[in-house]
This record gives C-alpha cells, sequence and structure tokens, in this order.
C-alpha cells in the first residue's frame, strides 16, 4: 500500500528532516534520512562527497540508497533536495509511496538555511539567486508530487498536523 512509504521532497531548508521526524514519530513509522544514509555508508558528509567525488556520484549514491529505501514499509523517508530530478527516483517514489513536496518561499529557504551553513549548492556569493535558479529549475519535478505543502510561516508541528489530517483523509490512515 502506497501509504506504507511516506516520501518527503522538497527543496533544501523547507523542513524535510524535522518534518519527516515529527511526523513520523506521531504516526508510529520509521524515520529515514537518505542523506544521512549516504553519509553513514560512504563516511564522508554531503559536502564532502560534493567536494571530493562531485554531484553525479552523489546522484548515483542517492539513487541506489531510495531504491533500497523504497523496498521496506512503515517508513517516512526524507530525501535531498534534487533526488526526484532523477527520472527513476520520482517514477519509484510515485509508484511505491506517497510524495509529498514540501515548499517555502526563497526568503524563508535563504533564512533556514543560512543557520545551517553546510549546504554544498549553496557556496556562491548570491545565495538568493541561486536559491531562485535552482527552485526554478527543480519546481516541476516538485509539482509532480501527490501532494505540495507550504511551510512557510509554520511551525513544525502545524505542517505534521496539516500532513496528517492529508494523509487520513485522502488514505484513511
Amino acid at each position: 500500500m502506497k501509504q506504507d512509504r511516506i516520501i518527503l521532497t522538497g527543496f533544501m531548508g523547507t523542513g524535510k528532516t524535522a518534518v519527516g521526524q515529527s511526523l513520523a514519530k506521531k504516526l508510529s513509522l520509521r524515520f529515514v534520512d537518505t542523506d544521512q544514509l549516504i553519509e553513514e555508508e560512504h563516511g564522508q558528509t554531503i559536502t564532502e562527497i560534493f567536494e571530493k567525488k562531485g554531484e553525479v556520484i552523489f546522484r548515483e549514491y542517492e539513487r541506489k540508497v531510495v531504491q533500497k529505501i523504497l523496498g521496506e514499509k512503515g517508513i517516512v523517508m526524507a530525501t535531498g533536495g534534487g533526488a526526484v530530478i532523477d527520472p527513476d527516483n520520482l517514477k519509484a517514489m510515485k509508484e511505491r509511496g506517497v510524495l509529498i513536496a514540501l515548499s517555502a518561499s526563497a526568503e524563508v529557504i535563504l533564512e533556514r538555511v543560512s543557520r545551517l551553513g553546510n549546504r554544498p549548492l549553496l557556496k556562491s556569493k548570491d545565495q538568493m539567486e541561486t536559491i531562485r535558479n535552482l527552485l526554478s529549475r527543480r519546481s516541476p519535478y516538485y509539482r509532480q508530487a501527490d501532494h505540495i505543502i507550504d511551510t512557510t510561516g509554520k511551525t513544525v508541528e502545524q505542517t505534521v498536523q496539516e500532513l496528517t489530517k492529508l494523509l487520513h483523509e485522502k488514505y484513511k490512515g
């Protein structure tokens, strides 16, 4: 059943990990973060993988992890922001789970990610321009999700409440 796998996608800083952890706890499901698994499997941070091996290699690692996790049931999975760009990932996520894209305004994304400071794709002078460019390139992929939830101006708890209600209404879960 699709609702055995809830997959959160969306741009960095939209709340995938925080919302995913809270949602998994509320629904008594296991939380899995693809970036965290990649780091554990390869003994390097995502930033180190990008710097030393490049984005192409990182995307290969990501594809393998996504496919592996989709073989499990009873999970909430948070993907990296670019995971849905891979057509195989997008197809598998839509077929095997409920794909939910989290979104936020570019301004909110910049505010949230600037607190973290470990985003390899934002190593540029004009981060707002980089965010807007990446968002415009990725938006067509995020729009293919089963549902889109805007997290702008919402707490993690408010987003989880909205997601729980949506899942219950749509999937009687």
